[in-house]
């Protein structure tokens, strides 16, 4: 099974451009990182850049509309994440419990849909999907 832990750190969705974690942070979640990485069940990771520098494109009527950040809506962002592979939504809880996170931190596990989650017409209309991510 594949999980995504998403990081949700209070306060960043108002966080100015450019702003960066702290170095002795960093340092423990290197800690942790290579923990997942001896365990195996590290796939990927990545740190996202705060709101302020992105963008969001909404398709109200099927049309898009660009609307910079930040976003004064936004309640909860994402700050990074981290895809592993475990055997059980238990086992990735186990997981998030471990990470140095601090008190303004949460972090959210989803498991990823697997192709064979979704019933026989669903299937068929992704077919060609497994390839892609295969190639990317």
């Amino acid at each position: 099974m594949r999980f995504m832990m998403l990081v949700i750190p209070k306060g960043y969705e108002s966080a100015p451009p450019g702003t960066m974690p702290d170095a002795k942070a960093v340092e423990a979640m290197m800690q942790y990182n290579e923990e997942l990485q001896k365990a195996g069940v590290l796939i990927a990771l990545d740190g996202l850049h705060p709101p302020s520098m992105g963008a969001r494109v909404s398709f109200s009527g099927g049309k898009p509309t660009v609307t910079d950040g930040p976003f004064p809506d936004a309640k909860e962002v994402l700050g990074g994440y981290w895809m592993i592979r475990v055997s059980s939504k238990q086992e990735a809880i186990h997981w998030a419990s471990r990470c140095p996170m601090s008190d303004n931190e949460i972090i959210e596990i989803r498991q990823v849909q697997e192709m064979e989650d979704f019933p026989p017409d669903v299937q068929k209309a992704a077919e060609g999907f497994e390839q892609m991510q295969k190639s990317s």
